[in-house]
């Protein structure tokens, strides 16, 4: 069966780690008819976490597809992970989904991570909506909650779901908008039932609430709604129109293991969740200039971005696409724009989490994979011609934890690269990268678990011993005040000899504006041919200071004099004086090491905020300021030199007892001196030793 745009709905589901998410995703393909018997997530055997690693630490790794047909609709759902270290996946399917689903627990209420997500669905203006989960449970409180996410989100929270009671005396939920009831049944899909007595009251106010942020989607419902009551078509139409312009959040309560308040869930996605016609995606044109919208048409030529990669041991490379206009059909040739190459694609595919289903075609807004691609990596623009332009790329977050790694044996060494290039194609949030300063190599993810369970699959998958230790800091070197130095290079060995003489004059360049060369020669001291030469050779001095061996910055070189050989002059001889000269500068100039200094946003709870900031203080950070986020939670934002943050993600962990995170980027290079400089200077000795001895 074929779905057209108009059609289709593209939801996901994500949240704090440890809020039900997986379980909520595998009822609601219970629910919805997909699958005859739901499984839990201790058994190993759900729809979303099925690769060993997911079944090992119980943890959602990866994002999950899997679409439920109702009436003629599909609603395409995909199951996020909620531990911070696998963001990334996240973040791939706000791109693609129109509606998101932030599961909040009815016992926590709002956590940390939930506030960042719901930060990055606001950035993109995201119609979105709420589901308070676990409200069996004892400690479980919906109104608190519902208050919670009211005070921290600052939102019109509209709950179109309220539970019958809570605890041990839960019942199921009452659906206000169609005003009807769910008993929950943990063995079977809840049936629709009539409201208790006791809870009429209730879900008549309720309705009321619902009918007024339907009023505010049309300004002629609005005009109505102050004489008249709207009719059930009236209240839909309002509320898809208020949904898709973010007017309102709906809230749903549940108890997901007992088969509670799925079903208004579906019917809510069904009858009022936007389709993929009232969004657009974001383009940049080929040449340069301002981004430009691109609206999800059906009626276009084919275009799509390719949001994720995986690789699957039968099926082998999938390409999961979004289209976003026109549509794509089995054995159609297409235009990799990104690569400018074109490829035959063959068949397309849909997906129940790891099992692949057939399709005989991809509207516009659908979300489908291609197999065993050619061409396609995870970003990239695919259309039927040249557009003239490409999709943005995925927005995501830095790394935050690094660490080098190395192999005892140098024959594994293209092996874990390999295997590193393919795992970094998968999550865009890992990098793998060979730092030439430092002679390691570095990996880098968003925290010490994404880091271990890469690592924990590359020594199973390969069967070799990796080696890890701290990744040693990319200082650099500047100087504080001007200075001149004049060099000969001469050599004599028969018959044409080499001589260049170089007078230069440097001084500091304020910070981040890296190097500047001027040529102030006058009267053919040196001639025109042999200054690229000069700057050759000054270059290369920058390759290593004279305080430790780092990289030089923030310097203006002068060349002002000079003299040459009619013969034995060339331009590597003046290369080799410039080089020289340069060095011999630069120590008259009050040489300084500059360190990395990362801009740093911490969140934590209230209670550890004090701990947290003790902490940073320790580390030579410099607190920018504090922001209560309400609910108990603050942000800290601070800068902190590099080298004090290489095991932050480690440190924040145990202060925060796991429920601190934190988003790093760079900010700047900043003078160092005293003991720390000295430090940094017997590192640098001892490491080129150690590579010497090598």
């Amino acid at each position: 069966m074929n779905f057209t745009t108009g059609l289709i709905r593209n939801v996901s589901i994500s949240g704090h780690g440890g809020s039900g998410k997986t379980t909520l995703f595998e009822r609601l393909l219970f629910s919805g008819g997909v699958i005859a018997k739901p499984e839990t997530v201790e058994s190993g055997k759900t729809v979303s976490d099925y690769t060993p690693e997911e079944n090992e630490h119980k943890i959602s790794i990866h994002t999950v597809m899997a679409n439920i047909v109702r009436g003629d609709k599909k609603i395409n759902i995909f199951d996020t992970p909620g531990a911070s270290d696998f963001v990334g996946d996240v973040i791939l399917t706000y791109r693609v989904c129109d509606f998101a689903l932030v599961v909040v627990d009815g016992r926590a209420g709002v956590q940390i991570e939930t506030i960042k997500l719901w930060r990055n669905l606001e950035q993109r203006k995201k119609p979105r909506g709420i589901i308070i989960s676990k409200l069996d449970d004892d400690k479980a409180d919906f109104e608190r909650v519902l208050a919670d996410v009211k005070e921290k989100f600052k939102v019109n929270a509209v709950p179109i779901t309220l539970p019958m009671g809570s605890g041990e005396s839960y019942k199921g939920v009452i659906d206000a908008l169609n005003q009807c009831a769910y008993l929950a049944d943990t063995a079977a899909v809840e049936k629709k039932e009539a409201i208790p007595d006791d809870f009429k009251a209730a879900a008549r106010t309720a309705l009321e609430k619902i009918i007024e942020a339907a009023a505010e989607g049309d300004d002629a419902l609005t005009e109505k709604f102050l004489e008249a009551d709207l009719d059930t078509s009236e209240i839909h139409k309002g509320l898809a129109e208020a949904l898709a312009e973010c007017k309102f959040v709906p809230v749903f309560a549940s108890a997901a293991l007992k088969n509670s308040g799925l079903v208004p869930v579906l019917d809510f996605l069904e009858d009022i969740s936007p389709s993929p016609l009232s969004a657009k995606d974001m383009a940049k044109p080929a040449g340069g200039g301002e981004n430009m919208p691109v609206k999800i048409d059906p009626a276009a030529p084919f275009s799509a971005l390719v949001v994720k990669t995986n690789y699957d041991q039968f099926s082998g490379k999938l390409s999961w696409i979004k289209v976003i206009c026109g549509k794509l059909t089995p054995d159609t040739e297409i235009l990799n724009v990104t690569e400018s190459k074109k490829e035959r694609v063959g068949k397309l595919f849909t997906c129940t989490g790891k099992k692949l289903e057939e399709l005989r075609e991809l509207d516009a807004g659908d979300v489908g994979i291609i197999t065993k691609s050619a061409t396609m990596k995870t970003n990239d623009t695919i259309a039927a011609v040249d557009l003239g332009w490409r999709f943005l790329p995925l927005r995501l977050p830095a790394p935050v934890h690094s660490v080098a790694v190395s192999v005892v044996e140098k024959k594994n060494e293209d092996k874990l690269g390999e295997f590193f290039a393919r795992a970094a194609e998968e999550d865009r949030t890992f990098r793998c990268e060979f730092n030439p300063e430092t002679k390691e190599t570095v990996i880098s993810g968003m925290g010490e678990f994404h880091i271990n369970m890469i690592l924990e699959k590359a020594k199973k998958t390969l069967k070799i011993d990796v080696h890890t230790h701290i990744p040693h800091v990319a200082y650099r070197e500047t100087i504080t005040k001007k200075a001149g130095a004049e060099y000969t290079h001469k050599k004599q060995t028969g018959g044409h000899g080499q001589y260049g003489r170089v007078m230069l004059e440097i001084e500091p360049l304020p910070r981040n504006e890296y190097y500047r060369f001027v040529n102030a020669v006058f009267g053919g001291a040196i001639p025109k041919n042999y200054i690229p030469g000069v700057e050759k050779g000054v270059l290369e001095g920058l390759e290593h200071g004279v305080v430790a061996g780092y990289p030089v910055v923030d310097v203006e070189v002068k060349i002002v004099d000079g003299k040459h050989h009619p013969v034995d002059s060339s331009e590597l001889s003046f290369k080799l004086a410039a080089r020289q000269a340069f060095r011999e500068a630069m120590k008259q100039a009050a040489p300084i090491l500059l360190e990395p200094v990362m801009e740093l946003n911490v969140f934590v709870e209230s209670k550890y905020l004090g701990d947290v900031m003790s902490d940073l203080s320790g580390k030579r950070g410099k607190i920018q300021g504090e922001i209560s986020l309400g609910g108990g939670i603050e942000e800290v934002k601070a800068e902190v030199p590099a080298s004090e943050l290489l095991r932050y993600s480690i440190d924040l962990r145990s202060i925060t007892s796991g429920t601190g995170s934190f988003g790093v980027e760079f900010s700047h290079y900043a003078p160092i001196s005293g003991r720390i400089a000295e430090e940094v200077v017997k590192a640098a000795a001892a490491f080129k030793l150690h590579e010497s001895d090598e």
